[in-house]
């Protein structure tokens, strides 16, 4: 059985990239664990350069999470503490985070994509945050930082999805490319980072997270999803 979670390193730059094609990318509960543990561990290695997030098929980055997997009460709260640990991983990670968007980024995907560093995007895109259809109390943590609050309600508000065009002039992504060139152009990106001063790159991460308060934001957001699987009505459990 293929791992829903692939790692490929080459030299300083690590690739994960999403394995559950027939999903579209939707995570599960051990697909959540397997990438919170391949973070953590590229997170503790000194050498890394820079990560790249992508997938085994243009089709989709992530479709968000897999509501079709079978949970109790409980088990929904666990994979709610899951995802939100992989936001946490993302915003804490030491290193620029390259995110390919292709396909389906929706949900869960969506807050991958907002929480890199920067973003090389299909042209198939299909962004949307689609947590207000279900009440998911997420998106403003991170999308009001890249296109400012009143672009960032329109999209959490309405859920609607956009393109790569569209998200391009908003801002949300750096290069746009034929789909089926998305990772090499994200790989680019990836090699142009690592030839910078490693200290001087990480110290830039740092301070870009610090002065825009990312850890606070993501952590309050956190805490709010946590609340709404626990207490509220809760992503669907299959």
């Amino acid at each position: 059985m293929t791992a829903p979670v692939l790692l490929e390193r080459t030299d300083d730059i690590a690739i994960l990239r999403l394995n559950r094609p027939e999903k579209r990318n939707a995570l599960d509960t051990a697909s959540l664990h397997l990438l919170n543990g391949q973070l953590d561990d590229l997170a503790a290695d000194a050498t890394l350069r820079a990560l790249v997030v992508s997938t085994t098929s243009t089709t989709a980055l992530c479709a968000g999470a897999d509501v079709g997997e079978p949970l109790d009460h409980a088990g929904g709260v666990a994979r709610m503490a899951a995802f939100t640990r992989a936001y946490a991983a993302v915003d804490a990670f030491p290193v620029p985070i390259i995110a390919v968007c292709v396909g389906n980024c929706v949900g869960a995907g969506a807050e991958i994509v907002a929480g890199a560093d920067l973003r090389v995007g299909g042209d198939n895109l299909k962004l949307a945050w689609a947590g207000a259809r279900l009440g998911v109390p997420v998106g403003p943590a991170r999308l009001s930082q890249l296109v400012g609050v009143a672009t960032a309600k329109d999209l959490v508000f309405t859920g609607r999805s956009i393109g790569a065009d569209e998200a391009f002039r908003l801002g949300l992504l750096h290069r746009v490319v034929p789909a089926d060139a998305a990772e090499a152009a994200a790989l680019d990106l990836a090699a142009a980072i690592a030839r910078q001063h490693p200290d001087g790159i990480r110290t830039l991460k740092t301070m870009f997270r610090e002065l825009d308060r990312t850890a606070e934001r993501t952590a309050y957001e956190n805490q709010r999803l946590l609340d709404f699987q626990q207490h509220g009505a809760g992503l669907p459990r299959g």
